[in-house]
């Protein structure tokens, strides 16, 4: 009978070496599942958009118009027993007229247009959590104002106000013109396809927005940069519909992209998408952004407060996408729009009736 040779084990090193395999594997691999989740949340992104898209000319077909961004602003003239605009009420914005044209009707029969979207009898529907005003990239996943009620995605409300206020797509009712508002204007009102002279293929309508943080006080950093707001004063102003507003815009964009990365934001960062179903009467900020600093570029405001009605801000346009937001345009498309983008471009996708010619290499 032969002798049986003794079972050999692992040596310490030969483990170690398999491990440091298994290791440099996982971190090759790693990167490109990473990658393929975000191509994923990127599609899905854009699958939200093109439903926004598609719920807005719904819209468009029944009303024969473009939603506003405020759909309940006569709020802000009733009388002062019922809870108003100016006592804290927020009025109800696009994301709730859109919901039937959503699939969203159950909860489209629970709004209360009389109401805003503080009020009791609409708290069943702001604190819902609606999944195609989400982009999932969002890394937040908490509302600055109710956990569930953020919003993602913003309206369209025009390019540089020195140009021409209220250029966009999703703009205030004509008639709205109070002093808390200050929004009138002969380029505001209801218009449908036949308002938008640059052709609605040329011309966006939604974009990503992400949501604020904080409120005064915030540090800029590069986690932050995208979702707070800073207080710029550039030489010569800003002002509204200006002869000489291109330069005026430029100066500004400027003055914005200059602010020091030791500045702190202004006290209304945390309304950035703060409520889906909320507007602002002063500054549109919970569901509207603006064509005036590029994408995923800083938000800013002419002051340490906020400029009301008159948008001399740049709300911009955000995202957590690498390199860019997805766009949606007013002709339903969607569109992924990198962060080096031409500014002037970018003002021409945010004007609906300025003329400008847009190249179709241009973005």
């Amino acid at each position: 009978m032969g002798k049986r040779r003794p079972s050999r084990a692992f040596t310490l090193i030969e483990l170690l070496v398999v491990i440091a395999i298994i290791a440099v594997l996982i971190a090759l691999l790693l990167p490109a599942v990473q990658a393929a989740r975000e191509a994923a949340r990127r599609a899905q992104c854009t699958n939200n958009l093109k439903q926004l898209g598609l719920g807005v000319h719904n819209y468009l077909s029944t009303h024969n118009v473009f939603p506003p961004i405020m759909g309940n602003w006569n709020l802000a003239n009733a009388a002062p027993a019922t809870p108003q605009v100016g006592s804290g009420t927020w009025p109800l914005g696009w994301a709730v007229s859109i919901l039937p044209n959503l699939e969203q009707n159950q909860l489209y029969s629970a709004v209360n247009f009389s109401n805003g979207t503080q009020d009791p009898p609409n708290t069943t529907v702001s604190y819902a959590k609606v999944a195609a005003y989400v982009c999932p990239s969002e890394p937040l996943a908490v509302g600055p104002w109710v956990a569930s009620s953020y919003i993602n995605y913003a309206a369209n409300f025009g390019g540089p106000a020195s140009i021409a206020s209220n250029s966009g797509i999703i703009v205030p009712m004509a008639g709205n013109s109070t002093s808390n508002c200050q929004c009138g204007g002969a380029n505001i009102g209801s218009f449908g396809t036949q308002g938008v002279t640059d052709g609605t293929s040329n011309t966006a309508m939604f974009s990503e927005k992400l949501i604020g943080v904080g409120g005064s006080g915030v540090l800029r950093s590069a986690v932050n940069a995208k979702r707070v707001n800073f207080a710029v004063s550039p030489a010569g102003g800003y002002t509204v519909d200006s002869p000489s507003g291109v330069a005026m815009a430029a100066a500004y964009v400027a003055a914005c992209k200059a602010v020091p990365g030791t500045a702190t934001s202004t006290g209304s960062s945390q309304w950035n998408g703060a409520a889906w179903t909320g507007s602002h009467a002063g500054t549109l900020r919970f569901n509207g952004y603006s064509h005036v600093n590029t994408p995923n570029g800083i938000t800013c405001s002419t002051s340490a407060g906020e400029d009301p009605g008159t948008y001399t801000t740049a709300i911009t346009a955000g995202s957590f996408h690498s390199g860019g937001v997805n766009l949606s345009m007013a002709d339903g498309s969607v569109r992924f729009i990198k962060d080096s983008i031409n500014t002037t471009t970018w003002w021409a996708l945010g004007s609906r009736m300025q003329g400008e010619v847009i190249s179709a290499d241009a973005y």
